[in-house]
Protein backbone atom coordinates (compact mmCIF):
# COMPACT_ATOMS: atom_id res chain seq x y z
CA UNK A 1 0.00 0.00 0.00
CA UNK A 2 1.37 3.26 -0.76
CA UNK A 3 1.92 5.99 1.72
CA UNK A 4 1.86 9.09 -0.61
CA UNK A 5 -2.09 10.41 -0.45
CA UNK A 6 -1.82 12.80 -3.51
CA UNK A 7 0.02 15.74 -3.54
CA UNK A 8 -0.31 19.72 -2.77
CA UNK A 9 -1.24 21.34 -5.57
CA UNK A 10 0.50 24.63 -4.61
CA UNK A 11 3.72 23.00 -3.41
CA UNK A 12 3.77 20.09 -5.42
CA UNK A 13 4.64 18.10 -2.30
CA UNK A 14 3.82 14.73 -1.60
CA UNK A 15 0.63 14.06 1.12
CA UNK A 16 1.42 11.07 2.83
CA UNK A 17 0.02 9.33 5.58
CA UNK A 18 2.79 9.78 8.59
CA UNK A 19 1.80 6.95 10.49
CA UNK A 20 2.40 4.11 7.60
CA UNK A 21 5.36 6.19 6.66
CA UNK A 22 6.92 5.87 10.30
CA UNK A 23 5.69 1.92 10.38
CA UNK A 24 7.12 1.21 7.16
CA UNK A 25 10.36 2.53 8.11
CA UNK A 26 10.45 0.64 11.17
CA UNK A 27 9.57 -2.22 8.76
CA UNK A 28 12.71 -1.77 7.11
CA UNK A 29 14.98 -2.08 10.07
CA UNK A 30 18.74 -2.07 9.48
CA UNK A 31 18.46 -3.56 5.82
CA UNK A 32 20.95 -2.43 3.34
CA UNK A 33 19.84 -3.33 -0.28
CA UNK A 34 19.36 -0.47 -2.87
CA UNK A 35 15.78 -0.59 -2.62
CA UNK A 36 16.08 -0.40 1.00
CA UNK A 37 18.29 2.27 1.40
CA UNK A 38 15.87 4.11 -1.66
CA UNK A 39 13.25 3.86 0.10
CA UNK A 40 14.45 5.19 4.15
CA UNK A 41 15.75 8.35 2.17
CA UNK A 42 12.23 9.10 0.94
CA UNK A 43 10.64 7.84 3.83
CA UNK A 44 13.16 10.31 5.85
CA UNK A 45 12.64 12.81 3.69
CA UNK A 46 8.79 13.07 3.69
CA UNK A 47 9.07 12.56 7.76
CA UNK A 48 11.00 15.35 7.79
CA UNK A 49 14.30 14.38 9.13
CA UNK A 50 16.51 15.32 6.43
CA UNK A 51 19.68 15.25 8.13
CA UNK A 52 19.65 11.54 7.98
CA UNK A 53 17.72 11.25 4.96
CA UNK A 54 20.96 13.34 3.38
CA UNK A 55 23.13 10.49 5.12
CA UNK A 56 21.53 7.75 3.64
CA UNK A 57 21.03 9.34 0.37
CA UNK A 58 24.58 9.59 0.13
CA UNK A 59 25.18 6.20 1.29
CA UNK A 60 22.73 4.84 -2.15
CA UNK A 61 24.83 6.64 -4.06
CA UNK A 62 28.10 5.08 -3.22
CA UNK A 63 26.68 1.93 -3.14
CA UNK A 64 24.92 2.52 -6.38
CA UNK A 65 28.63 3.24 -7.47
CA UNK A 66 30.36 0.39 -6.45
CA UNK A 67 27.68 -2.68 -6.95
CA UNK A 68 25.08 -1.15 -8.90
CA UNK A 69 24.37 -0.29 -12.37
CA UNK A 70 24.45 2.95 -14.26
CA UNK A 71 20.25 3.64 -14.16
CA UNK A 72 20.91 2.36 -10.31
CA UNK A 73 23.35 5.26 -10.09
CA UNK A 74 21.43 7.99 -11.88
CA UNK A 75 18.41 6.69 -9.59
CA UNK A 76 20.08 6.97 -6.25
CA UNK A 77 21.60 10.47 -7.80
CA UNK A 78 17.80 12.02 -8.41
CA UNK A 79 16.86 10.93 -4.52
CA UNK A 80 20.22 12.47 -3.55
CA UNK A 81 19.34 15.57 -5.15
CA UNK A 82 15.64 15.68 -4.31
CA UNK A 83 16.98 15.46 -0.19
CA UNK A 84 19.37 18.88 -1.01
CA UNK A 85 15.93 20.41 -2.67
CA UNK A 86 14.24 20.00 0.60
CA UNK A 87 17.11 21.08 2.40
CA UNK A 88 16.90 24.34 0.83
CA UNK A 89 20.41 23.76 -1.73
CA UNK A 90 18.44 24.66 -4.81
CA UNK A 91 21.43 25.24 -7.06
CA UNK A 92 23.26 22.12 -6.42
CA UNK A 93 20.06 20.11 -6.85
CA UNK A 94 19.57 21.44 -10.17
CA UNK A 95 23.37 20.55 -11.03
CA UNK A 96 22.80 17.17 -10.29
CA UNK A 97 19.23 16.80 -12.25
CA UNK A 98 21.20 18.12 -15.08
CA UNK A 99 23.72 15.83 -15.17
CA UNK A 100 21.12 12.75 -14.51
CA UNK A 101 18.15 14.00 -17.13
CA UNK A 102 21.31 14.57 -19.74
CA UNK A 103 22.80 11.04 -19.12
CA UNK A 104 19.26 9.02 -19.07
CA UNK A 105 18.31 10.84 -22.24
CA UNK A 106 21.61 10.39 -23.84
CA UNK A 107 21.30 6.62 -22.90
CA UNK A 108 17.76 6.53 -24.10
CA UNK A 109 16.49 5.54 -20.84
CA UNK A 110 13.24 7.59 -21.02
CA UNK A 111 11.51 6.92 -17.67
CA UNK A 112 14.73 7.84 -15.72
CA UNK A 113 15.29 11.27 -17.29
CA UNK A 114 11.78 11.58 -17.06
CA UNK A 115 12.08 11.02 -13.46
CA UNK A 116 14.96 13.38 -13.36
CA UNK A 117 12.99 15.79 -15.33
CA UNK A 118 10.07 15.97 -12.95
CA UNK A 119 12.20 16.57 -9.97
CA UNK A 120 14.23 19.05 -11.58
CA UNK A 121 11.21 21.15 -12.47
CA UNK A 122 10.04 20.70 -8.80
CA UNK A 123 13.07 22.79 -7.82
CA UNK A 124 12.35 25.47 -10.57
CA UNK A 125 8.56 25.31 -9.23
CA UNK A 126 10.37 26.01 -5.81
CA UNK A 127 12.29 29.17 -6.78
CA UNK A 128 9.41 30.49 -8.69
CA UNK A 129 10.51 30.08 -12.05
CA UNK A 130 7.48 28.48 -13.42
CA UNK A 131 8.33 28.83 -16.88
CA UNK A 132 11.60 26.38 -16.44
CA UNK A 133 8.90 24.16 -14.82
CA UNK A 134 7.03 23.74 -17.10
CA UNK A 135 9.30 23.12 -19.80
CA UNK A 136 10.95 20.22 -17.32
CA UNK A 137 7.06 19.07 -16.76
CA UNK A 138 6.19 19.00 -20.29
CA UNK A 139 9.68 17.10 -21.45
CA UNK A 140 8.71 14.66 -18.68
CA UNK A 141 4.69 14.51 -19.80
CA UNK A 142 6.61 13.68 -23.35
CA UNK A 143 8.90 11.10 -21.52
CA UNK A 144 6.43 9.04 -19.91
CA UNK A 145 4.11 8.89 -22.87
CA UNK A 146 6.87 7.79 -24.77
CA UNK A 147 7.82 4.69 -22.08
CA UNK A 148 4.45 4.18 -21.55
CA UNK A 149 4.25 5.15 -17.97
CA UNK A 150 1.04 4.07 -16.07
CA UNK A 151 -1.71 6.65 -16.26
CA UNK A 152 -1.15 7.52 -12.66
CA UNK A 153 2.50 8.57 -13.38
CA UNK A 154 0.90 10.53 -16.50
CA UNK A 155 -1.80 12.04 -14.35
CA UNK A 156 1.12 13.65 -11.86
CA UNK A 157 2.73 14.98 -14.07
CA UNK A 158 0.10 16.50 -15.46
CA UNK A 159 -0.88 18.40 -12.74
CA UNK A 160 2.76 19.71 -12.10
CA UNK A 161 2.16 21.06 -15.61
CA UNK A 162 -1.20 22.82 -14.89
CA UNK A 163 0.51 24.49 -11.61
CA UNK A 164 3.34 25.90 -13.14
CA UNK A 165 1.07 26.79 -15.89
CA UNK A 166 -1.42 28.69 -12.90
CA UNK A 167 1.42 29.84 -11.30
CA UNK A 168 3.34 31.33 -14.72
CA UNK A 169 0.08 33.34 -15.37
CA UNK A 170 -0.60 34.30 -11.86
CA UNK A 171 3.03 36.18 -11.58
CA UNK A 172 2.25 37.54 -15.47
CA UNK A 173 -1.02 39.05 -14.06
CA UNK A 174 0.50 40.61 -10.48
CA UNK A 175 3.90 41.74 -12.78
Amino acid sequence: MSTIRGYDPETLREIVDQRECRERLEALGEQRSLPALLERVWLLKVLGDLDASLSYAELAVRQSRMAGTRKDLLRSRVLHATVLQARGSHTAAIAELDTCADEAEGQNWPNVAAFALQHRGKVYYDLGQFEEARADFKRALFLRQQAGAPEEALQTTLQAVDAAERRRADVAVSA
